[in-house]
């Protein structure tokens, strides 16, 4: 059996993970839904062991579209994390965050960029920033570590603030190099 690693994790992973957190909890986030993907990893273990965040995990992306509509008509704010892969599932959902003028939030780990090893990862990667963009979705990059609390700080001012729907894409190199590896 087979596992996907990252050199990140390999190295004890990286501290960003943490500044996301805080910056989450700090702004209120309650909810947090996602499809598990091992560039999230780190921070959905931190969510899941915060008794005031509502963790949900997903079939499918987007359900937690849905799942930030509702937080938000509860009064409640929500982050989606996935996987760029998983950004074309949810094309039609976001105009339902568009139409209503409801704020989303979502964390998008990036594939296909540098250093991919699986091919299929590729089209998707390439692709993630102009569908989100032709959704109406803005979109920010974080590239570098030392960025992560101004770029999360700012997606949450747009989003919650201003009602817009943002994504962050989180660089491939933000997660180290992935590889397979075999278990033991």
């Amino acid at each position: 059996m087979s596992e996907q690693v990252s050199d990140a994790e390999a190295a004890g992973g990286a501290r960003w993970p943490l500044v996301l957190y805080a910056a989450l909890t700090g702004a209120g986030v309650t909810q947090a839904s996602y499809v598990p993907d091992a560039g999230h990893a780190r921070l959905i273990e931190l969510l899941h062991q915060n008794p005031e965040v509502q963790t949900t995990v997903l079939t499918t992306e987007e359900e937690g579209i849905a799942l930030s509509a509702g937080a938000w008509l509860g009064g409640a704010k929500a982050v989606l994390l996935m996987q760029s892969s998983g950004v074309g599932n949810c094309v039609n959902m976001l105009s339902l965050m568009s139409a209503c003028r409801m704020p989303l939030l979502a964390l998008v780990t990036m594939r296909g960029e540098w250093a991919e090893f699986n091919p299929w990862q590729i089209p998707m990667g390439k692709a993630t920033p102009g569908v989100l963009e032709l959704m109406g979705v803005t979109t920010m990059r974080l590239e570098r570590p030392e960025d992560a609390e101004e770029v999360i700080t700012s997606a949450m001012t747009l989003a919650f603030d201003g009602d817009q729907q943002v994504a962050v894409l989180i660089s491939q190199r933000m997660l180290g190099r992935k590889r397979w590896v075999e278990a033991k």
